[in-house]
């Protein structure tokens, strides 16, 4: 196994929906084997932070991709890569303030409906500090996989962006996207779409 080309200073925790481990081209396993700090936490609901990260852990420390709404990112769009918002979903009046003193980030991987079902069943996110990420383009995937908005980008899309931003980094976002680009293209070439990988064949 080869070491990880990104000596992220950032932590980075995702929470997987079950249902999207056995994605054949899901980016989580990929975020993990590129970034030295990185974990995936496959489930539904988890007691609190430390019980998802296996770790003691302060929730003041740490950020999360929030999800937001269609609205939130039309009114987003032009004010940056990475904002961070208010309870209410409004971006916070000193942006650099509240980037400073994150250690952890926390994402959130399935489609549009099981992230959100992650986000319900576990109340502890809201304890986090909120970023939304708004992309500069649209996702990598094309048309190998259906998002369900347009401004919808992969899991490792969007903790790239965060992580560039959060460690004043552009090159921390194009060293994790290169395997990403790398794994498209062959999966291109193949002629592979993302799909479920066939449990009846696994052993």
């Amino acid at each position: 196994m080869s070491e990880p080309s990104v000596d992220n200073k950032v932590a980075v925790l995702i929470l997987q929906h079950p249902q999207e481990q056995d994605r054949v081209l899901g980016t989580a396993k990929l975020i993990v084997s590129t970034l030295a700090q990185a974990q995936v936490a496959v489930g539904l609901s988890w007691r609190n932070l430390g019980h998802a990260l296996k770790a003691p852990a302060e929730p003041k420390e740490w950020g999360v991709l929030y999800l937001g709404s269609a609205h939130t990112a039309k009114e987003m769009k032009g004010k940056g890569p990475l904002i961070a918002l208010d309870r209410k979903g409004e971006p916070l009046a000193d942006q650099a303030a509240a980037r400073q003193g994150i250690k952890g980030l926390v994402a959130l991987d399935g489609n549009w409906a099981q992230a959100k079902a992650l986000w319900w069943r576990n109340p502890w996110l809201t304890k986090l500090h909120r970023f939304v990420v708004v992309p500069d383009g649209p996702s990598l995937y094309g048309d190998l996989r259906k998002e369900a908005r347009p401004d919808a980008v992969s899991t490792l899309e969007a903790v790239a962006l965060a992580l560039s931003v959060l460690e004043g980094d552009a090159a921390v976002r194009e060293k994790m996207l290169a395997p990403f680009r790398a794994l498209l293209a062959k999966a291109r070439a193949a002629g592979i779409r993302d799909s479920k990988r066939d449990r009846r064949v696994r052993r």
